[in-house]
């Protein structure tokens, strides 16, 4: 994985290759960024283009065997930690990064290093109930595998994929490291919400914030995608809010499955809401509860974007929204209810069954909650 693999990020990439070629490596940093910016990728391309022995122009090689086992994640001082799980698992059973490491390194290639979350927990084959996570047994192989000599590098890498999804005690076994770290150790962490780590890794680490795409670069990249139309490409850049992923998503069909299920559900909960359909609501929070975990998170981000959008053409800002088709039509008729006076009320609720939900509350009394709360907020304005 060179920089030129990278979509974007032109100057985040040449500071990245102005503090290594100065020296400036910090031990320990956190690549933060959605998944749809590269952020994993571009920690992967700086990891290659730190042991390149040939690196030139501003990028490494690609051809030394240092960069083609860093491109395919098999380097022997390149170690990987990313959130995991399994069907049927033992009462006590570890369930650690190594044992998916294939599968991981598999996906890593056929997406050019551009997944999310939810990808990787559908080639997990998680199902609805369970998620991801870093273990603390994960914690202390980390703290084994750091403790050898490096084998051919000048480094040993450990690139943590995720940490938000470690608990606290794999937090803690992490925080001592980055205390006393090894010398010639990197610990490059890779997260989507940083403000979910321990403050205490926050402060240990020099963060590297990796922003949105502009939406020029994502232009060329639906022309690349096969979008031959100008004004769709634009009109998609826009809509793709600076993330590629979204943009393949869109530029696959706009109709996307997971965005329509939870449009649908959107619909159906403010629908209810404005009619004062209680008994209702609560069968749509048994619907929502079912739902895996990731699904449940992406339905409340959903929502918040949805209320937001229909703010907006209550305010007669519209010409700046980010709507279109289905969503578009609907918001516009649903926009009435929604206003100065209940917009942030609303939000505060997605984010609050939000939080419930990542401290592992029962899906169906917090969505029946926020059902019912949100029923009271939705009145015509």
């Amino acid at each position: 994985m060179r920089f030129a693999d990278i979509i974007g990020q032109d100057e985040l990439k040449r500071r990245l290759v102005q503090s290594v070629d100065a020296g400036r490596v910090s031990h320990a940093q956190l690549f933060a960024g959605a998944a749809g910016t590269g952020a994993l990728a571009l920690a992967v391309a700086y990891v290659q283009y730190l042991c390149c022995r040939r690196r030139h122009d501003g990028d490494s090689c690609g051809e030394c065997p240092d960069c083609r086992q860093i491109a395919d994640l098999a380097h022997p001082d390149l170690h990987l930690v990313f959130p995991v799980n399994k069907q049927g698992k033992k009462s006590g059973e570890a369930v650690l990064s190594d044992a998916f490491l294939p599968l991981f390194r598999s996906l890593f290639a056929e997406r050019g290093g551009y997944f999310s979350a939810q990808d990787w927990f559908e080639r997990l084959d998680l199902g609805k109930t369970l998620k991801g996570m870093i273990s603390a047994r994960e914690a202390d192989g980390i703290i084994r595998k750091l403790s050898f000599k490096s084998f051919e590098a000048d480094y040993k890498t450990m690139l943590v994929w995720l940490p938000e999804t470690m608990n606290e005690e794999a937090s803690n076994k992490i925080l001592k490291i980055l205390e006393e770290p090894w010398e010639r150790t990197l610990f490059i962490l890779v997260a989507e919400r940083p403000d979910r780590l321990l403050p205490t890794i926050l402060s240990r680490t020099q963060e590297v914030t990796v922003p949105r795409l502009e939406p020029g670069v994502l232009e060329a990249e639906a022309r690349r995608l096969g979008i031959a139309d100008a004004a769709e490409a634009h009109g998609l850049a826009r809509l793709a809010g600076g993330d590629v992923l979204e943009l393949r998503r869109l530029a696959a069909g706009a109709d996307n499955a997971l965005r329509r299920e939870n449009f649908e559900l959107f619909r159906s909960l403010m629908r209810l809401s404005y009619n004062d359909k209680h008994l209702e609501l609560i069968g749509w929070a048994e619907e929502a509860a079912q739902l895996s975990r990731e699904h449940q998170h992406s339905l409340l981000v959903d929502a918040a974007r949805l209320l937001r959008e229909s703010y907006m053409l209550h305010a007669g800002l519209g010409r700046i929204g980010y709507l279109w088709g289905e969503e578009l039509a609907f918001c516009s008729k649903f926009a009435p209810f929604v206003g100065s006076q209940n917009i942030e009320p609303l939000v505060a609720e997605i984010e609050a069954a939000m939080a419930q939900l990542r401290q592992n509350g029962n899906p169906i009394i917090v969505f029946t909650h926020f059902a019912l709360s949100v029923s009271k907020m939705i009145k015509h304005l």
